[in-house]
């Protein structure tokens, strides 16, 4: 399925557009992970060939569309925000023992810890190489924003520090580990088709708006779904101890007297072993019916509108109206 039949278009020239140049985009990061090694090949190209949803690359060539599109930097940008994006997942995994990534078995499930990091590290080498290409500045950009992948996987790593506010933590670790590559992604596709300093900010903006709806979308779905819409086993952060969304305001609801009868049962559950599936499952059903997590998809709208009016000042017109409806259908996936 292509990544731009999950969002409603209403300018047909510009949906074939899309199509074309993502068509383009997904040869290029079949090159550009190609390696000469073939256990390297046969794991670098894993989750490429687990396909996607290309949100990244999607953005950029959207925001590119405010400016000069068809020019060639906008498309190795595209690729280059993808290949960061894939690296990132082949770490996640590890860290977070996820067993499904995309439907399909975990690197590490296939080859073990050691060959799916180094492979993480190579696809970010030839991310480098790729945004090389592209100029100084591109390079600082890239830099910095790995950088708070970094600073946000680790920030989710120990946790909130003493005295801090674990909600206002949690939306501190979405900006950086996930939608600190999502806002880059808008600014290159900007920046690169030449858009003004403003529109690149503007666009940056708002897709670090995007990116943090897109992951407490992604909380109220991990609880809503099967695991056949995400690719991903059901609470598998949960079961890493990871306090998501509806995990806090769980804790927040007991914490100021606003608990309903069960909450503490189902927060001992969850500060539990949930080590087994059957634990694990009973702990999902018991916040998919819970009023914290009708509370996340609103949270998660909220969000996505608020990008949405970040882009006023933009002129009316086909480009502007497919970011608002990227925003939307990033958080409706959730409902």
């Amino acid at each position: 399925m292509s990544p731009t039949t999950t969002i409603p278009l209403t300018d047909p020239a510009l949906a074939r557009r899309l199509e074309e140049r993502l068509a383009v985009v997904e040869e290029r990061l079949q090159r550009a992970v190609r390696q000469a090694d073939r256990l390297a090949d046969d794991a670098s190209r894993h989750l490429v060939n687990a396909g996607g949803k290309r949100l990244r690359p999607l953005l950029a060539l959207l925001t590119a569309e405010l400016g000069t599109a068809d020019r060639p930097e906008v498309v190795e940008a595209a690729v280059a925000v993808e290949l960061t994006h894939l690296a990132s997942l082949y770490h996640d995994d590890v860290m977070d023992s996820a067993p499904l990534r995309r439907g399909a078995p975990s690197a590490h499930e296939v080859w073990g810890n050691t060959v799916a990091i180094l492979t993480g590290d190579l696809l970010f080498a030839r991310a480098s190489a790729t945004v090389a290409s592209l100029g100084p500045e591109a390079v600082r950009i890239q830099a910095e924003t790995f950088e708070r992948l970094c600073l946000g996987q680790l920030a989710e790593t120990v946790g909130p520090t003493p005295g801090q506010d674990p909600t206002a933590h949690y939306l501190q670790v979405l900006a950086d580990k996930t939608a600190s590559l999502v806002g880059t992604s808008a600014r290159y596709g900007a920046m690169f088709a030449d858009c003004s300093p403003e529109v690149v900010e503007l666009v940056a903006r708002f897709g670090e708006r995007v990116g943090v709806a897109f992951q407490i979308a992604d909380d109220y779905l991990d609880l809503a779904s099967d695991g056949a819409a995400t690719g991903k086993t059901p609470g598998t952060d949960l079961r890493e101890g990871v306090a998501t969304m509806p995990v806090l305001l769980l804790r927040e609801a007991v914490a100021t007297g606003d608990e309903r009868p069960g909450d503490r049962e189902l927060l001992a559950l969850l500060d539990g072993d949930l080590s087994d599936d059957a634990v694990l499952a009973q702990a999902v059903a018991g916040l998919r019916a819970h009023p914290v997590a009708e509370a996340t998809q609103r949270r998660a709208v909220e969000l996505a509108n608020e990008a949405v009016a970040d882009l006023e000042p933009l002129p009316a017109g086909p480009a502007r109206d497919a970011l608002v409806a990227f925003a939307q259908a990033l958080v409706v996936r959730a409902g």
